[in-house]
């Protein structure tokens, strides 16, 4: 799974966890089931995991205004916009278990709102559906992680971190004392950091669903409080687990270092230098903290200027954001998953062809090919948190892309 919400819930157990915030969220913000979202904004909850248990309609209307929905940070733009001309159009086949299909027959299987695809900076591919558009955001989910773990990489530039071999704990200080004595900044980036963690779903038990109910220390950051609690099932470095909680981390360690709101550094470091085209809206937590492991409102443009910000080697308004090497070190395998063809990186999904990815529930992804110059976003609805038919269609998606680049002209 790829968010603090990952797992598809499958006990109705689990429903007693987070019925609060289910009765919270819904019951404020859907009249109907296919009305358009909205709540006061004095009311919104703070992020949680109640998402999951929408139903089809309730996902088509609130994935793209999750802001009306819930607490946010704004991400602001600049007055610059990264220009994004119309290329040559793409004409693309996806090869799908025997059969060939058109992109508006898998944005239809695939309940996708909406898909672009950039090449050298033009776009050969743009469509929408479910009601979105260009003006409009959608929400991440765990693409968020990738742009997180980026900001690690501004902050060292910055001067913020020394080094991501430096104890978790010397920026995070709340933590002294846990598991994650002895943790680097680096173990938490690939996951490695050898702290116990659930993120099931179907279990009511789980970290992933006590994060959300459990109370927090009194003027602790909820995540802190909640992370210094595990035990260490493995020695730092050892073990890849999935863990949300340690992207959450990773937020909270960016704003520990920099004394700035995510939102914030965001905008300063990316969105108003790179020239993105829309404000972005991150959701927080209870105390105001952006969760760092998902929920970025973000436009689709402005997913795929996120990837052209990659591709361009992390350079923005002519300069760079990114420690040198950082781009190459953090989309590289660091951490065995255990999934075939697919590694770990700082918080990037990694491919045997050189190609990266990030990625999120309900078919959120950014697809970066630095070899074909080339950004692939999609951003879905889809029925179940993760799907595997759904996973193998969008690989070949990606594929067919590929092929489509590779055998016509680009102009």
């Amino acid at each position: 799974m790829r968010s603090r919400c990952s797992p598809i819930l499958r006990s109705r157990g689990a429903i007693s966890v987070v019925l609060p915030l289910l009765l919270l969220c819904c019951a404020a913000c859907f009249s109907s089931e296919t009305a358009k979202p909205t709540a006061p904004a004095s009311t919104r909850p703070p992020v949680g995991a109640e998402v999951l248990f929408w139903t089809q309609a309730q996902r088509e209307a609130g994935f793209p205004h999750m802001e009306t929905l819930f607490t946010t940070h704004t991400v602001r733009r600049g007055a610059h916009v990264q220009p994004l001309p119309m290329g040559k159009p793409l004409n693309v086949s996806i090869d799908l278990d025997g059969r060939t299909e058109t992109v508006e027959q898998f944005m239809a299987e695939q309940k996708s709102a909406g898909i672009l695809i950039i090449q050298n900076g033009s776009i050969r591919l743009e469509k929408y559906a479910l009601g979105y558009g260009p003006e409009g955001r959608w929400t991440s989910f765990s693409v968020a992680k990738s742009i997180t773990s980026t900001l690690v990489g501004a902050a060292i530039r910055d001067g913020y971190i020394k080094s991501i071999d430096d104890p978790v704990t010397r920026y995070i200080t709340g933590l002294k004392g846990s598991a994650y004595d002895g943790v680097s900044i680096r173990q938490v980036l690939t996951m490695t950091s050898g702290v116990k963690w659930n993120e099931d779903y179907t279990d009511p038990q789980s970290d992933v669903a006590q994060f959300y109910s459990v109370q927090p220390d009194p003027g602790v950051d909820p995540t802190v409080s909640y992370m210094r609690k595990l035990p260490r099932e493995a020695s730092p470095g050892k073990k890849w687990v999935y863990k949300t909680g340690e992207t959450n981390l990773i937020g909270v360690l960016v704003t520990s270092a920099t004394h700035k709101a995510l939102a914030d550094y965001l905008s300063e470091k990316i969105w108003r230098p790179y020239g993105m085209e829309q404000n972005a809206a991150w959701m927080v937590d209870a105390r105001g903290q952006e969760s760092g492991g998902c929920c970025l409102s973000v436009s689709l443009r402005d997913y795929g200027r996120m990837g052209m910000f990659m591709l361009d080697g992390g350079v923005a308004d002519g300069k760079r954001v990114l420690p040198d090497g950082w781009i190459a070190a953090a989309t590289r395998t660091q951490a065995d998953t255990g999934l075939p063809g697919q590694g770990y990186g700082y918080q990037w999904w990694t491919e045997n062809d050189s190609s990266f990815d990030a990625l999120g529930i309900f078919g959120q992804s950014i697809h970066i090919d630095p070899t074909r110059k080339l950004v692939v976003v999609i951003s879905s609805a889809w029925s179940r948190a993760t799907d595997p038919a759904r996973r193998t269609a969008r690989t070949a998606l990606f594929t067919g892309v590929a092929k489509a680049v590779d055998e016509g002209p680009l102009h």
